[in-house]
């Protein structure tokens, strides 16, 4: 058994919309990781993202806002749960904070930005 005190998560920030508090660092766990992603407006601000390792659940926790896969625009409020799979591709609009955990445990270079 672990605990990670809010004191020892560590403030990122991915961008001028997005600010992560990430757990996972303390908790040294590579199966799977816990961060809060604060975003205001759009992630990434251009463009689209995909995550090439892992999958990731998302609550969340204040705020609604929409993630835009090519496809499809899904809509989300305070309290919803989004299942996001690997290689999936997207963006975030919203002002919300969102619970995030990912399995295997997430890490910048598996995170690809996509101009298209």
């Amino acid at each position: 058994m672990k605990i990670v005190k809010k004191e020892q998560a560590e403030i990122f920030k991915n961008s001028d919309t997005s600010s992560l508090l990430e757990y996972s660092i303390a908790l040294g766990e590579k199966d799977l990781d816990f961060c809060i992603n604060t975003i205001t407006g759009r992630y990434p601000e251009k463009g689209y993202c995909t995550n090439e390792e892992c999958k990731e659940i998302c609550y969340i926790l204040e705020g609604e806002g929409c993630i835009n896969k090519k496809e499809d625009t899904i809509n989300f409020k305070q309290g919803d749960v989004i299942f996001i799979d690997k290689k999936d591709i997207y963006y975030w609009e919203g002002n919300c904070k969102i619970i995030m955990i990912c399995s295997p445990a997430w890490y910048k270079e598996q995170c690809k930005l996509l101009d298209k």
